[in-house]
């Protein structure tokens, strides 16, 4: 036997490695030209995968050096936990054992964080079904859960790790978690204040030590983020008051032996206080230098305000924007004169280069058609950078109300400095409604109301609703459509239809019925980029069954619109049981509110007319609401509300009794009761007292003001406000009332108190307490005791609605 062959025969390396170390081989190996390489031990790898990472391959020269850096390799790929290699004569076999796949990872005993959540934070460290798993990985997890509940303040949280073995050389992963109680903030402190005192400045914070809306607010559990947050609060409050060299110190946290409390302690400097000597101007600003210094909101002579400062240059980056000038950089640099204490503000300003839009992409909606977002967009591709634009995009685009978030991120292209993308980034919330009820009453029996609206039809932006109400006294069936984007440039088209069959005032077997049906048809023409006026047709009829009770149990404004008189049998014989109608509509509509849930600023504005046209009914009908919001500083918000409205028949036509409008309950008149208010009907048979008909006219203001709930810390979801309501609707015409009634009808009435408003899970809910102020009182009548000459308003202090604004 050859030696040389025999030597060959008997050699081999086994390489065991630790970590990302590759250990040497066990037996040195002369070097030897490689005739054919072999892998054993895959399941799941590509043998691609090794050959791709060998630094060999056939007929290339085998040494010991090669062999370490071939084992090194195949362990950086992070998919073996074993690797060896035998020579068999000049043929490599490299034998691997695979490490197990990671067949699933589940959660136990989560309840702070929602389980998708936890496996996305574990997914960016590299855990998730399908990648191969080890013991180090496990216990980077371990680390990163623990760190999600710091986040929380749940310091205790305990987190235990089980590996359970599946077929295939898979593993199930289950992170067992005891999450324990919540550090809560038991102590707030600011050391160095010498201005302003302590409970002023811990007002600010949204953070606090608790109070007993703790429970709902979560206002003293820490949170460093938060923290962070309500420093830069207090920052601000001192920088606005003259105080440039405000800062703070030092933060020190301390947590209890039991993990359960913490205390924070706050060290700042407040430094002097500075007043504005003057601005001036630095740079180049497009040869448009005044146009920029009517942007300057730093006014020499009162104390230095940093937020004026922030808004000063924040208006020089966006005019810049307007002109393409995406990365103009305005840099406000402050001269300091500490003899004087005053300070004088250099504004310089970079515009740096002018840029294109290459391209506008949509992300994150995973529902909503693209179109929907794009059509919003008013900065086009291939144009210049406009900053206004671009800020009118995004507010659109969010006033759309199908997402919770929105965002416009601008990336430069590498190579082309004068070009830019725009990201448009959503984040979609359900945009539908269900509603499902059934009712059981003696008259009624059984009734179900069904109610869905879906304001994003399968994403195309098309708004649904559908309502259905079975009661036997009020039956409703309406369906209704919006496109917003019937044509290209923006117009809506909204479609109608509705069946609707009630008896509004009295229920009694046999008693009369108001049937009403009708479709209309309108278009919402945008004026502006604000403005949108409405302009629509419709076609509705309106039929009186008068019924076979006597007609005692008919109200009499019902008679007396109809032309109904009693027959000889008391059954009632109208001359005029259908009336119907072609109405023309027009409104217009302009809401520049920052918030449609939580307004603290901006005003609404709405008017609307409509003129019936043909038919029985011909009149015309107007109407206009004023809103507007006043923050007086964070906590606090002043609002004010107010609606005036006015309908007349033409002609010797009457005045349609349907198209009266109402007062008095949420959203009008608070403490007296929905829509109560106005002209009474004649009381029908067993009533002391007629029911309201409304009236021609209306006329309501309200006054509010929003103050934080107590114990709820700044927290906007919940607030309490108290108010003021003064108003009335009115007849046009004398018809049926006496001079006493008549005048009682005609005066105002008020009302004060207080409310809570809280956004809840199931929409906006608000509750009031009201005490009428100014209130009509009985008036007995002389030649009939039973029944009051004018009867006395309606009270009801405790009123509460879901979805009402005032």
């Amino acid at each position: 036997m050859n030696k040389s062959n025999s030597r060959f025969r008997m050699r081999s390396v086994v390489a065991l490695v630790a970590g990302a170390l590759a250990a040497t081989a066990a037996w040195a190996v002369e070097p030897f030209t490689v005739r054919d390489i072999r892998v054993e031990g895959l399941q799941r790898v590509e043998p691609g995968t090794i050959f791709a990472s060998l630094p060999f391959q056939v007929g290339d020269t085998y040494n010991d050096e090669r062999g370490s850096a071939a084992i090194r390799a195949l362990f950086d790929l992070g998919l073996f936990k074993d690797v060896r290699i035998d020579v068999n004569g000049n043929v490599l076999v490299v034998i691997v054992e695979e490490r197990p796949t990671i067949a699933g990872v589940d959660f136990a005993g989560t309840k702070e964080f929602d389980k998708a959540a936890l496996t996305k934070a574990l997914r960016e460290i590299g855990l998730a079904e399908g990648r191969p798993f080890d013991k180090a990985l496990a216990d980077r997890a371990e680390q990163e859960l623990k760190r999600q509940y710091i986040s929380r303040s749940l310091y205790n949280a305990q987190i235990i790790t089980t590996v359970t073995p599946t077929e295939r050389n898979r593993v199930n992963l289950t992170f067992s978690v005891n999450e324990g109680d919540s550090a809560r903030i038991k102590e707030i402190k600011i050391v160095g204040n010498k201005e302003f005192s302590e409970s002023t400045l811990l007002g600010l914070f949204d953070q606090d030590s608790g109070g007993w809306l703790s429970w709902y607010t979560k206002s003293n559990q820490y949170s460093r983020a938060k923290l962070n947050a309500d420093l830069e609060t207090l920052r601000s409050y001192y920088i606005t008051r003259g105080y440039l060299e405000f800062r703070v110190d030092s933060t020190q946290v301390a947590i209890s032996p039991d993990r359960q409390d913490l205390s924070v302690t706050v060290n700042i400097t407040e430094g002097e206080k500075f007043t504005v000597a003057g601005v001036k101007l630095s740079g180049n600003y497009l040869g448009r230098d005044d146009e920029f210094k009517s942007l300057v909101s730093i006014k020499p002579g009162e104390p230095y305000n940093g937020e004026a400062v922030a808004q000063t240059t924040k208006a020089f980056t966006d005019y810049f924007g307007t002109f393409g000038y995406a990365f103009a950089r305005v840099q406000a640099r402050p001269d300091v004169d500490r003899t004087n204490n005053t300070v004088t503000m250099n504004l310089v300003a970079e515009p740096a280069r002018r840029v294109y839009v290459r391209r506008v992409s949509i992300g994150g909606n995973n529902r909503t058609r693209d179109e929907v977002v794009r059509r919003e967009f008013r900065q086009f591709e291939a144009s210049w950078y406009d900053g206004d634009k671009i800020k009118l995009s995004r507010d659109r685009i969010d006033r759309l109300g199908y997402f919770t978030e929105v965002s416009v991120d601008t990336q430069e292209i590498p190579g082309t400095p004068d070009q830019v993308d725009l990201t448009v980034i959503v984040a979609e919330k359900p945009t539908g409604t269900l509603q499902l009820g059934a009712g059981f009453s003696t008259a009624d029996k059984v009734s179900i109301t069904f109610g869905v609206t879906q304001e994003n039809v399968f994403g195309s932006g098309n708004y649904l609703g559908l309502q259905v109400n079975t009661s036997k006294y009020n039956r409703t069936i309406s369906i209704n459509t919006t496109d917003p984007y019937f044509t290209k440039d923006g117009i809506s088209r909204t479609f109608s239809l509705y069946h609707n069959s009630t008896s509004p005032y009295y229920t009694v077997d046999g008693n009369y019925r108001l049937v009403s049906e009708g479709g209309s048809i309108r278009f919402g023409v945008p004026f502006s980029e604000v403005d949108t006026v409405f302009f629509g047709v419709g076609i509705e009829r309106y039929n009186f069954d008068p019924g076979s009770n006597i007609a005692a149990y008919t109200p009499q404004s019902y008679r007396n619109y109809f032309d109904c008189s009693p027959t000889p049998a008391s059954a009632l014989n109208c001359a005029e049981p259908n009336k119907w109608g072609i109405p023309l509509t027009v409104g217009w509509a302009r809401d520049d509110r920052d918030s449609a849930l939580v307004p603290t600023r901006g005003r609404l504005q709405r008017a609307n007319l409509e003129v019936g046209v043909a038919g029985d009914m011909q009149y015309v009908r107007t109407g206009y609401q004023y809103q507007q919001f006043f923050p007086l500083n964070k906590q606090y918000t002043f609002a004010i509300n107010g609606e005036v409205g006015y309908g007349k028949a033409f002609g010797s036509k009457e005045y349609p009794i349907f198209k009266n409008f109402y007062a008095g309950g949420l959203g009008s008149v608070r403490g007296f009761e929905q829509n109560s208010l106005g002209p009474k009907d004649v009381p029908i048979l067993g009533q002391t007292e007629g029911a309201a008909i409304g009236g021609t006219k209306k006329a309501v203001f309200n006054a509010e003001l929003g103050t934080p709930f107590p114990g709820a810390g700044n927290d906007r979801t919940l607030r309490l406000y108290g108010f003021f309501d003064v108003g009335n609707v009115f007849a046009d015409h004398r018809t049926i009332e006496t001079e006493a009634q008549w005048e009682a009808q005609q005066k105002l009435r008020a009302s004060v108190g207080i409310g809570i408003s809280w956004v809840s899970p199931l929409g906006p809910l608000r509750i009031a307490y009201a005490i009428p102020v100014k209130q009509q009182k009985e008036i007995p009548d002389p030649n009939n005791p039973l029944i009051p000459l004018v009867s006395k308003d309606r009270i009801q202090r405790v009123q509460f609605q879901i979805g009402t604004a005032f």
